[in-house]
């Protein structure tokens, strides 16, 4: 059973598109009331309630440690289980083993800089988006001590590779073993799959190659499935919860509400706006762009209803990531925050009824 509630997306590959926006994210009241559904049809062949996405669950620890809590409350002989960078994991690691997190799966790519440097885009371990080369710094430090405090708090702990060929394949072996000494329990080897939108597209690994890496790999670290999937829809015997339709205009609320730091990509959370672009219909239909306006001063506890009406005419936000207090009161005021890190001018006419346009942007 999946639970996409969390909002932040802490990292992109270059080998992935920017995030859909069909990956709505579900605020944890909304999760709960679906998840009590589920359950009562199905409970007894659920053996985990996952933490997965759309963003990383660590990013937004508040919200995470909620929905764990609140599972584990009332249904405590299932697992609850989470996917993760593993950005913050040392930190949260008695947090979550006392919420009731039983397992993690975490994606480790590389234990070098020079090979991490090439696979990831951007790493954004808070508000702030840092030069590739010190974020896989300190990612390497971060999944180090986060897999041993994870272990040292009783959490079970899966490391997820993707195999890259030319990159990192040949690098595996010594990610499991470096990874068996911190105390994880297995590895799961996913071969790199080309998707479409990705700013980098190159051949998945040969079959035999991907077998050679397996049987060195498994030297240190038992091979396993992955449990939770990027697509976990596609899992057989899954089930994860959707997000509601997508938001549609209406005749007081035509317009969108667009976080953005370059007035093309989508790429800014909502706390880090200082304008918003309004986009709405023109006279002949058609979405455009029609002026900007200044957000709230951030710090004050009325920020986010000031910011409900400053856009008293919006039916959307469209942000990169977004906390869940604002996301909640903007709610009660009728405004949907979508999460989503594509290009503005397509995002737009697929909320006006058309299909994306445009070129795909990147993120920075």
């Amino acid at each position: 059973m999946y639970l996409p509630v969390a909002p932040q997306v802490v990292a992109r590959t270059r080998f992935s598109p920017p995030t859909p926006l069909r990956s709505g994210c579900l605020m944890v009241p909304e999760a709960m009331e679906l998840l009590d559904g589920v359950m009562q049809e199905r409970g007894k062949s659920i053996a985990m309630v996952a933490i997965t996405g759309p963003g990383d669950p660590l990013a937004t620890p508040d919200i995470t440690l909620e929905a764990v809590q609140l599972v584990h409350e009332r249904y405590p002989a299932v697992k609850i289980g989470l996917k993760t960078l593993g950005l913050g994991s040392e930190k949260l690691a008695g947090d979550l083993a006392r919420a009731g997190v039983n397992y993690v799966e975490m994606q480790v790519d590389g234990i070098k800089t020079d090979i991490l440097e090439k696979i990831y885009a951007w790493i954004r371990p808070g508000l702030k988006t840092l030069k590739v080369g010190e974020a896989v710094d300190l990612l390497i430090r971060e999944q180090r001590n986060g897999v041993s405090a994870l272990r040292f708090h009783n959490i079970e702990v899966t490391i997820l590779t993707t195999l890259y060929p030319g990159l990192n394949i040949d690098h595996v072996p010594k990610i499991s073993a470096a990874m068996m000494v911190l105390g994880a329990g297995g590895m799961a080897l996913m071969p790199y799959a080309p998707e479409s939108g990705a700013e980098v597209d190159m051949e998945s690994p040969a079959p035999r190659a991907v077998q050679a890496i397996t049987e060195k790999a498994r030297i240190s670290l038992p091979i396993v499935e992955p449990l939770l999937l990027d697509q976990p829809g596609e899992a057989a015997g899954s089930v994860t919860l959707q997000a509601p339709p997508l938001p549609r205009p209406t005749g007081t609320r035509p317009n969108v509400a667009v976080v953005s730091s370059n007035g093309i990509e989508i790429d800014l959370h909502l706390g880090q706006a200082i304008r918003l672009l309004i986009y709405g219909p023109r006279k002949d239909g058609l979405a455009c762009l029609l002026e900007t306006r200044d957000a709230p001063e951030p710090g004050t506890a009325e920020r986010w209803s000031e910011l409900a009406a400053v856009l008293h005419d919006c039916f959307v936000i469209l942000a990169a990531s977004a906390g869940d207090t604002p996301r909640r009161v903007l709610a009660k005021a009728g405004i949907k925050v979508l999460i989503t890190e594509d290009n503005i001018e397509g995002t737009v006419d697929v909320l006006y009824g058309g299909g994306k346009k445009g070129k795909k942007g990147k993120s920075h």
